[in-house]
């Protein structure tokens, strides 16, 4: 099978420019010459130009929050040509972009996106999780689709000014969170299929509330086998747009068949990919008492989730005595590795499937109860809180991570004190 490149594998433009004859191999061509001109401009937080807004807005109450619908005072741009490079970053009131009906982004896709969450803790400090993690994936992304690369670092500065202007936007209530969605997309206005000689790089804001506000709820999914989400070589392992529309499909034919979410199944044998948007989990007991978390190895098809390596990076941290998680058996096993719905419903069957549950930041854990299988439902056991064991305890440290109650942690990164 195809392996996806870790995400250390991609270099941001800075490192580039400093080895220029030393380029990093894994981009493609055409972004390892881009990023190989000492010439061009990198992208640079130290020359933003900050514009205050005159109108600001009303924040909307709580209560009434919902997903992706009311969006901050401001917003962060950033221009690339690839003549000169990036250009300057600025922040300034949020509102439409400019952009001509024949941007690239509109005819061949070159866009992709990421998603991470701004926490205020309980300390009162605004902080961001794992940031870095959701950087180095998006410049991945962008070498997929022949955009720029950029310096890591730099975005994430600009990310937290941005943050800063808009602090009063970060909710100060447990379970509640500003997302963070930066965007790239192709915008050289012009008709024919190339790498785009323009680009922008914006970055929005919105309040939101915890996913399961009254309690975990667990989910009924459909196992998809009408439809394939990626095939090796494919765009599977990146964050782009052209991933998301087919799968709209797929989740509408789960919800009219009376389940929640879909489950991407691939093969003939069909293995467990992704939960809808989300990375897969399954915990097995293996006839020796040892628990077994497993979730699908990245060969190509499957997203590298943030959430999806802390959960990993926990789970195998506690399995070896470095860091224990409380709740936790002492006896688990931890793999990246292919298992079949075969393998799901037999174990269902034998009562050795302990929990199955997604993973993405923002549920960071959702709970399944039933699956879809064949024309028959798959139970799978939760507990009285609609968790499992494993996730259960997994749940509760990422939070307290995330909210400040485990403190201090190298994944959590102050913005503001």
């Amino acid at each position: 099978m195809l392996r996806s490149l870790p995400f250390s594998s991609y270099r941001t433009s800075s490192g580039i420019a400093r080895k220029c004859g030393h380029a990093d191999r894994s981009l493609p061509t055409w972004a390892r010459q881009t990023r190989c001109d000492s010439t061009l401009a990198n992208l640079e937080a130290s020359k933003v130009q900050i514009e205050l807004t005159n109108k600001p807005k009303s924040r909307p109450d709580l209560v009434d929050l919902k997903f992706g619908k009311y969006f901050t005072d401001h917003m962060l741009t950033i221009p690339w040509k690839a003549e000169s490079g990036w250009g300057t970053p600025k922040i300034h009131p949020y509102g439409p972009l400019s952009i001509e009906p024949s941007a690239s982004v509109f005819h061949y896709a070159p866009c992709l996106f990421e998603g991470l969450k701004a926490y205020r803790d309980e300390k009162g400090r605004v902080t961001l999780f794992r940031p870095d993690m959701n950087m180095k994936r998006m410049n991945s992304s962008a070498a997929r689709v022949a955009l720029p690369t950029f310096n890591d670092d730099a975005l994430v500065e600009l990310i937290k000014q941005l943050i800063r202007v808009d602090k009063d936007w970060v909710p100060n209530k447990a379970g509640y969170s500003l997302y963070i969605r930066p965007t790239f997309i192709g915008s050289q206005p012009a008709i024919g299929i190339a790498p785009s000689s323009e680009a922008l790089l914006f970055v929005i804001c919105c309040p939101v509330g915890p996913y399961y506000p009254k309690g975990f709820k667990p989910v009924a999914l459909y196992g998809t086998t009408e439809y394939t989400r990626a095939a090796a070589g494919g765009i599977g392992a990146f964050k782009l747009g052209a991933n998301y529309a087919p799968g709209l499909v797929a989740q509408k034919m789960a919800e009219e068949k009376g389940y929640v979410q879909n489950l991407w199944l691939h093969g003939p044998e069909h293995h467990v990919t992704e939960v809808g948007t989300m990375n897969a989990f399954a915990v097995f007991k293996q006839p020796d008492g040892v628990t077994e978390l497993a979730t699908p190895p990245l060969d190509g098809i499957i997203l590298p989730g943030v959430t999806r390596d802390s959960v990993l990076t926990l789970a195998r941290d506690h399995a070896s005595g470095k860091a224990k998680v409380p709740g936790l058996t002492d006896k688990l096993k931890v793999s990246e590795r292919p298992f079949t719905m075969r393998e799901v419903k037999e174990a269902a069957e034998a009562g050795t499937l302990v929990e199955f549950f997604g993973t993405g930041t923002a549920a960071v854990i959702s709970p399944v109860d039933r699956i879809g299988y064949l024309g028959e439902d798959i139970h799978i056991p939760t507990g009285s809180d609609g968790m499992g064991p494993i996730s259960r305890g997994i749940w509760q440290q990422m939070v307290g991570i995330q909210t400040g109650a485990i403190s201090p942690h190298p994944w959590s990164v102050v913005v503001m004190e």
